[in-house]
């Protein structure tokens, strides 16, 4: 029996507070542990952390649960992979060295059992929000990263925490507004996917986070649109088995 690949996204461990994400944070490792007996690999589709950010010789404190079994599981021989969010984009080395997670920093195309998948976290892409892309740039430019980095982890850490709690909230009623005016099917999202099929006509899945919303939609009679949802209200994730591309639930 051929193995299966999982999907799953935005889990944003860190937030609301300390004992509640340990609960999701316990959940997750629970999933992962149970996932791993079939996986052959195991997609993290964006923002593990509310926020995240490598000092040369600091990482934010916590996660070890998490962080150990990512460990344990890559150990074993199944591959994981990070597609960097807008919430951990500072990801640089860590996770690879450590725990020998793959990070990806674009969009990719990859290919499993004869289907083909493009895969992103979902931020920035398609036209419009100026806004966002600009703080991006902002954020991703290195003599920033390297401003930012003078900052004591103390209090760094805190104001971006602070930020990313914002940022998290005005992103809720953004996309809140999105879903009840124009659902995924008209957003910035879904131009982006028709826009890739026009020059990549034999994609079966897109595969995105980023949204919260879990979603499966059609975008030609054989190409479809995932947006997984998240690890905070909803618990889905995706996994694809040779055959078939299901969205579940995890309890």
């Amino acid at each position: 029996m051929q193995k299966k690949i999982y999907f799953a996204s935005d889990f944003h461990f860190g937030i609301p507070d300390r004992r509640e994400s340990l609960e999701r944070e316990n959940l997750f490792t629970e999933w992962l542990e149970t996932v791993r007996k079939d996986a052959s690999e195991i997609y993290l589709m964006g923002d593990l952390f509310d926020f995240w950010f490598e000092y040369k010789t600091v990482i934010p404190r916590g996660y070890v649960r998490l962080l150990g079994k990512l460990a344990e599981i890559t150990d074993s021989g199944v591959k994981v992979h990070l597609f960097r969010g807008n919430h951990d984009m500072w990801a640089f080395d860590y996770l690879n060295k450590e725990l020998h997670i793959e990070i990806h920093r674009d969009p990719e195309f990859r290919d499993f059992y004869g289907k083909h998948f493009y895969l992103a976290h979902g931020d920035g892409l398609g036209p419009g929000d100026s806004g966002y892309k600009f703080i991006k740039k902002v954020f991703q430019n290195r003599f920033n990263q390297w401003l930012f980095r003078w900052i004591h982890p103390d209090l760094g850490i805190r104001i971006a925490l602070f930020w990313s709690r914002q940022s998290r909230f005005a992103s809720l009623i953004k996309e809140e507004k999105t879903q009840r005016d124009k659902g995924l099917i008209g957003s910035r999202l879904s131009v982006h996917s028709r826009h890739i099929l026009e020059s990549h006509p034999r994609v079966n899945y897109f595969i995105y986070g980023h949204f919260h919303f879990p979603t499966d939609l059609p975008l030609s009679e054989g190409s479809r649109q995932i947006t997984l949802g998240d690890w905070i209200t909803n618990f889905t994730y995706g996994v694809f088995d040779g055959e078939q591309f299901q969205l579940l639930k995890y309890r």
